[in-house]
């Protein structure tokens, strides 16, 4: 029985070695937990128990147990690269199946889905049609767009001036948008955008009148006026009164490029008459023109956006964080790939940052949870441990030796 009980401590001693040295093969491995042998004792049972002097019968390897802590991570600055702050794994298809893994080393391929270096497809909550929100119960494949963005027409023109209060009307009765002695200011030109993208000048010039605090606006677009001169007017303490809602509609330009009509609406809200000198306090419009992809972010939140050369940021999806009751029991797949299993429980899928799902950290990576010097230390355990048992098993076979050869 000594032999067995040794042989069964060379076993496991043989075992913790193994789970050491695949601890630190994968020091390096993105995502990588390391494992832990388990054990428990052997007893060997009547059926009427266990006596009070039984001896052991060895010792058995009972689980190689993941263990699942955090990670250092670790600043790489691809935009593609993703590092899990907390709880939870990315959710990933491959071949149809749903994997999961800590491992955010993904790429793209062929056809622009983002992917892991095996394949497996990272999976988001899809953006409901206007981009605002995610479909919580809608997962997609994650694809990066590869068209060009479109175009968007201007619909408004913000600005905001300030007119100065001791100014005469100008000395050139008729108004004329080449002879500048024929008003007092302009805002210099602002661009704004038709239904193809194409860009147009939209002018607005200042005309003092005889009223007290009374002024003029005129509208153009490429050298034509759209629309009636509008008065302007302003209280003694210069805040702005007329137009009262503090917005002017254009008529529609017809632009000569084959886009559709332009139809613009300039908000000069918070516009003042003070001082003695003009200023353009702010210029904003809501188109752009058409624009090439420029790089990718992603969000504490998970969410990934197209960044565009026009300034348009396409949310694409959010990313799917899913975590178990017990993620010690995922079975392993290998390539950081882990799968659900009956002990696991069951997966619960939601965004990053809510619930007990950790934050998504864009341009890092998880390193490897394993810790070289603990394993160099587990090492020389184990050995003691593997020659310990030798020598009970040469220790035994001594005794036998004796024992066979009394006479």
């Amino acid at each position: 029985m000594g032999f067995n009980v040794s042989l069964s401590g060379i076993n496991a001693a043989n075992a913790d070695l193994n789970v050491t040295a695949n601890n630190i093969a994968n020091v390096n491995t993105t995502g990588f937990k390391q494992s832990r042998a388990e054990f428990a004792d052997l007893f060997s049972a009547t059926s009427y128990g266990l006596s009070k002097n039984a001896v052991g019968s060895g010792v058995r390897l009972t689980n190689v147990a993941q263990q699942f802590s955090q990670g250092n991570n670790e600043q790489t600055g691809r935009s593609l690269d993703m590092a899990i702050s907390g709880e939870g794994f990315f959710t990933m298809t491959m071949n149809g199946a749903r994997v999961y893994s800590r491992a955010g080393n993904f790429q793209t391929d062929q056809a622009g889905y983002v992917i892991n270096p095996q394949g497996a497809r990272l999976q988001v909550f899809a953006p409901n049609a206007d981009g605002t929100n995610f479909d919580a119960g809608r997962l997609t494949d994650l694809q990066l767009l590869t068209t060009d963005s479109p175009p968007k027409q201007t619909t408004g023109v913000n600005i905001s001036f300030t007119l100065p209060a001791n100014a005469k009307p100008p000395t050139v009765a008729a108004f004329d948008p080449t002879d500048s002695n024929s008003y007092n200011h302009s805002t210099g030109g602002i661009t704004v955008y038709d239904s193809l993208g194409v860009s147009h000048t939209q002018t607005s010039y200042f005309v003092k009148t005889a009223g007290t605090n009374a002024w003029q606006v005129h509208n153009f677009v490429d050298g034509q006026p759209v629309g009636a001169p509008t008065a302007m007017e302003f209280n003694e303490s210069g805040a702005l009164t007329v137009p009262a809602n503090g917005k002017i509609a254009f008529t529609a330009f017809s632009p000569t490029t084959g886009a559709g009509d332009l139809s613009l609406t300039l908000d000069i809200t918070g516009s003042t008459q003070y001082g003695e000198k003009f200023a353009l306090r702010n210029t904003q419009q809501d188109g752009y023109a058409a624009g090439k992809l420029n790089e990718v972010t992603v969000s504490e939140e998970g969410v990934v956006y197209a960044r565009y050369s026009n300034g348009d940021d396409r949310p694409l999806g959010q990313v799917a964080l899913t975590t178990f009751n017990n993620a010690q029991g995922l079975e392993a797949k290998g390539n950081n790939l882990w799968v659900e299993t009956f002990n696991s429980g069951t997966p619960r899928t939601g965004a990053p940052d809510s619930s007990n799902l950790g934050k998504v950290q864009a341009g890092s990576l998880e390193a490897s949870t394993v810790d070289l010097t603990e394993q160099l230390v587990n090492m020389i355990t184990a050995q003691r441990n593997f020659q310990a048992n030798s020598q009970m098993v040469s220790t035994q076979d001594q005794i036998t030796q004796t024992i066979i050869n009394l006479r």
